[in-house]
């Protein structure tokens, strides 16, 4: 026997009649009929030189060969499926677009870097980033705009994985030439009397520090409202106060002139991660992509923010 008599059809529709123990429901499940299921199985048997089936007009069953051949064909089968599944998703990986929701900050610190390194594996990808606020990234990805997202909502969010990528902690962003630019941190009830500049009640930013200063007795007002981060940098840059930011958002404060003093009492924090539909699989780009960010993440330096391990189940 030559090993190219075997024929992939005449595998399946053995394998099909071992497992239905029937002729005429094996034929109904490969969609052919049943002489042409009976040729496919003659002409394997007359390959093998031996009969694979005991047949009655009530029933068929494997013989002692039959038994121990189906094992092969069921494992000749399976490696096929996974070779032409791995040529697939490689064929997918060449090209294709993937879209990813993120935070400002995410897209002007973390991106870039990871790009350059995505493109250099997968030069025909294109990629698309919404670069919006944490509430926009949210909608993009329980919407199905974004592939996934990176961002620190979505954690309590039904029907999505949440997966912790790292915490950065709130700093106060001041100029060098601040009284408060000297000190080694600053409680929240000092900056009553600064003018502060703030993210509007529209960014997820202003109601995670809103909720954490809902105790204070004595809370800092804003003076000067923004809708992005780094706006408010600027505007910090320009002297008009101070402002609350991400710890993030001042990896460049020595080109951008800023200062940056952690903020007390109460120490507030957000856990950044990326974010994707649990019921949704990624497209092998995006997974590409998903896994690459998640590796350099892992490699990231303890400096702003401490990397985590948690992930939601």
């Amino acid at each position: 026997m030559k090993r190219n008599n075997l024929q992939i059809d005449e595998l399946q529709a053995f394998v099909a009649v071992a497992e239905k123990a029937s002729f005429r429901v094996a034929a109904d499940a490969l969609f052919i009929s049943s002489p042409a299921l009976s040729r496919r199985i003659e002409r394997l048997e007359t390959a093998l030189g031996t009969r694979l089936f005991e047949r009655t007009t009530r029933r068929v069953t494997l013989t002692a060969v039959g038994r121990q051949f189906l094992e092969h064909a069921r494992q000749i089968l399976d490696n096929l499926d996974l070779a032409v599944q791995h040529i697939t998703d490689t064929a997918a990986l060449r090209k294709g677009v993937v879209t990813v929701a993120c935070i400002p900050s995410v897209a002007e610190q973390l991106l870039p870097d990871a790009l350059v390194e995505f493109a250099k594996q997968y030069p025909d990808v294109r990629v698309k980033i919404a670069d919006e606020g944490a509430q926009e990234v949210l909608a993009q990805v329980v919407g199905g705009m974004a592939d996934f997202g990176l961002n620190f909502m979505g954690a309590q969010e039904p029907g999505l994985d949440f997966h912790a990528l790292f915490r950065e902690t709130y700093l106060l962003a001041v100029r060098p030439d601040h009284p408060l630019a000297h000190r080694s941190a600053v409680a929240w009830s000092e900056l009553v009397s600064e003018k502060l500049i703030s993210v509007s009640r529209a960014s997820g930013n202003r109601l995670l520090i809103d909720n954490a200063l809902s105790r204070l007795s004595r809370r800092p007002m804003a003076f000067h409202e923004v809708n992005h981060v780094a706006t408010l940098v600027h505007l910090v840059q320009a002297g008009l106060g101070v402002g609350a930011v991400p710890s993030l958002s001042l990896n460049d404060s020595a080109r951008l002139g800023i200062v940056g003093i952690p903020l007390i009492k109460p120490t507030i924090h957000r856990v950044l991660g990326l974010i994707s539909r649990r019921e949704q699989p990624l497209s092998p780009s995006a997974a590409a992509l998903y896994a690459l960010l998640r590796k350099r993440s892992a490699a990231r330096p303890a400096k702003p923010a401490s990397p985590l391990s948690r992930r939601r189940a």
